[in-house]
């Protein structure tokens, strides 16, 4: 079943870029992580009293909590990065980096959970890496638009940050239901981006944000939710260097997506790195 929820959790996190990318069109990223991250908590304690978990929160051992707090902090991190990406750059350019971090988890699961690589496992981390780089390039860069190029910076931070969630998140939903471990790392979550945006004077954009923006922003916060509960039942269920890779076929979904919505196309040597991405993902389950 953990399998069936790690896809779960693609589907739903590939709905979350489209939708997070319509709600960030003139509101602030920093602003809509916040209003994100309030809905997402709602959606994961309704979760963890629907469950009836609640009552483990006076057992949580100490290990726990830290390593739950920490991977929020990650979270925070790692969401502040994207949606800035976002809000920069293409969608097509910024997934396939976030992606990316994969790769990273893989090896530290292996350092930190001692969890084993085998040959497809080195494939699968070769053709991500490949592919990757193969999609950062846009079909139409021949225009030289000279657009700002600091979304690279933001999207590499993402990965990295990602990776740190899932390896962290691994070890603090060991001992705790996992919508439970969901729902206390978005406490840390809302208080991070909070504190990001009182910290960069940006409170005031909470007044005015666009009606159809404040709605796919909340959208995008269910979605999220959604994603993470299936991520994390599947997280503490399975192995962390399978459920990771299937998560990030997301990227399949929120391709699609923005070829509908924002009109994005790949050009040749983006669907060949799309395939290897693809194909490297899969070979991680053999």
């Amino acid at each position: 079943m953990w399998i069936v929820f790690a896809f779960g959790s693609a589907f739903f996190a590939g709905l979350t870029s489209i939708l997070a990318k319509c709600g960030i069109q003139k509101t602030d990223s920093t602003v809509a992580t916040v209003i994100r991250t309030i809905v997402v908590l709602i959606f994961s304690w309704v979760m963890v009293f629907v469950v009836n978990s609640q009552n483990q929160i006076y057992s949580i051992q100490i290990k726990t909590l830290l390593f739950l707090i920490l991977s929020g902090l990650a979270t925070g991190a790692s969401w502040l990065c994207y949606f800035k990406a976002l809000q920069l750059g293409d969608v097509n350019k910024v997934v396939p980096i976030d992606k990316s971090s994969t790769v990273l988890t893989i090896l530290l699961a292996f350092i930190f959970l001692h969890e084993t690589i085998s040959i497809p496992k080195i494939i699968g981390i070769i053709l991500i890496s490949i592919g990757t780089i193969f999609m950062i390039e846009k079909k139409d860069v021949e225009k030289k638009e000279t657009k700002n190029n600091s979304w690279l910076l933001y999207a590499i931070g993402s990965a990295v940050f990602a990776s740190l969630t899932s390896i962290l998140g691994k070890v603090g939903i060991t001992g705790i239901e996992s919508n439970l471990g969901t729902a206390i790392r978005t406490i840390v979550v809302l208080i991070m981006s909070w504190v990001m945006v009182f910290v960069s004077g940006k409170q005031e954009n909470l007044k005015h944000i666009d009606s159809k923006e404040l709605f796919f922003i909340c959208i995008s916060g269910l979605a999220t939710g959604a994603s993470w509960l299936c991520y994390y039942k599947a997280l503490q269920d399975g192995l962390a260097s399978v459920v990771v890779p299937i998560d990030k076929l997301s990227i399949l979904v929120t391709i699609a997506f923005s070829s509908i919505v924002f009109h994005e196309k790949l050009s040749k040597k983006a669907k060949i790195g799309l395939a290897g991405i693809v194909i490297g993902t899969f070979s991680m389950l053999l």
